[in-house]
């Protein structure tokens, strides 16, 4: 098999990139591990900014995104058994859209396979080859048979646990991580959402999360232990926790509903640079991971991909590989941004030791600050937006 871009990955990122390398004429083959089901069901983030939510348009696939898409104008902060708004449109002219990433990885694998796109589902032993050299290759195995796929660029977007990282020399890798002493234990329930728009809540026995995918269907988690054991948190336990952490002074109720889907997410932040070796180029998750309290995950994924495409046409069409070799430096801008906005809405939200009452007052007042202080809400608004399509 022959291709000009060999794609391991049928993410956001990864079926992204397929298309708008399609768009500008430049043919790709996309190779996944898992089913094309599996793919389409695989529940994650769900928040999209306003860049994220631009590209979808330009390159044609925003039709059901628009009709079926939720905008939100701000989002809410409870601490203390107030809640407190801070309204995005107001302090940057800017909002997200909340739409599955499920969802947007159906639009792409549709338009993909529309446009005759191959996207080679359930591929096994997947391994990369001579990527330093002149003929770069992709070996896997696919309906039984042993497949090399030869390639002039390879594209790692297969996440934190493919194999496109690792077939970088770990010598010269600079990892950068950070390990949360919590995770998430999130549910999928069968409910109407509980608000217009998202809840973040701080509260003394730890942070919690009101989201919502579609009218019925809502996303709720809890800070829990990151080795919490989800056999202990039968549905009344986790509704029960929910409602005690969003409570307000005013009797505030979540809607309740079946629980579709629950698990245990540990929370950290890690980085890989650079995002390239010799004709791979790393992207998404492959790269690096944000925790999800900034709602960066896919948002930097469809950023890594944008600037990645810009890439490859330049190197297609004039023949120059300037931009290709400048792809970490333009990325890891954006990455560091999206790394120091996530960790900061961490570190402010959530209870990292139920006995140290200093730290919990800082982070109150930290809370207290972010509410009533224009220069302070306007930062957490232009971040949460998307400073990252601006860089």
């Amino acid at each position: 098999m022959r291709t000009r871009v060999g794609i391991v990955g049928a993410g956001p990122a990864g079926l992204m990139l397929s298309h708008l390398l399609h768009l500008q004429g430049i043919d790709s083959v996309i190779i996944e591990i898992r089913s094309r089901d599996y793919v389409e069901k695989r529940v994650r983030a769900g928040v999209l900014e306003h860049g994220a939510v631009d590209l979808i348009n330009d390159v044609g696939l925003g039709r059901r995104m628009q009709r079926e898409g939720m905008p939100h104008h701000g989002i809410y902060l409870r601490f203390e058994g107030e809640t407190h708004r801070i309204d995005f449109e107001q302090l940057t002219g800017r909002g997200i859209l909340v739409y599955g990433q499920q969802e947007v990885v159906k639009d792409l694998i549709a338009a993909r396979l529309d446009a005759g796109g191959q996207i080679l589902f359930e591929a096994a032993d997947v391994e990369l080859e001579d990527i330093t050299g002149a003929a770069p290759a992709i070996r896997f195995r696919h309906n039984g048979e042993q497949q090399r796929l030869q390639c002039d660029l390879i594209a790692g977007c297969d996440g934190f646990h493919g194999i496109s990282r690792p077939s970088i020399p770990a010598e010269l890798l600079r990892v950068h991580e950070h390990t949360f002493p919590f995770g998430w234990l999130g549910i999928l329930a069968e409910a109407a959402p509980s608000s217009d728009e998202l809840i973040y809540a701080s509260h003394d026995r730890g942070f919690a999360l009101h989201s919502m995918r579609s009218p019925g269907i809502v996303r709720n988690y809890l800070q829990c232990a990151p080795d919490e054991d989800i056999g202990e948190w039968p549905d009344d336990r986790i509704w029960e926790e929910l409602q005690t952490r969003m409570q307000t002074h005013e009797g505030f109720r979540l809607n309740e509903g079946r629980i579709l889907e629950k698990g245990v997410t540990p929370m950290r932040g890690f980085v890989a640079e650079p995002m390239q070796y010799g004709k791979l180029y790393l992207a998404g998750d492959s790269a690096h991971i944000v925790p999800p309290t900034g709602a960066k995950g896919m948002n930097l994924a469809l950023k890594d991909v944008k600037i990645l495409a810009d890439a490859m046409c330049t190197f297609y069409t004039d023949g120059s590989d300037e931009k290709l070799q400048d792809y970490t430096r333009r990325c890891v801008l954006g990455v560091w941004r999206a790394q120091h906005f996530s960790w900061w809405m961490t570190s402010m939200l959530h209870r990292f030791d139920q006995h140290d009452d200093y730290q919990r007052r800082l982070q109150l007042s930290q809370l207290r600050y972010v509410t009533t202080s224009e220069a302070a809400a306007r930062s957490l608004a232009e971040n949460y937006v998307g400073m990252l399509w601006d860089l």
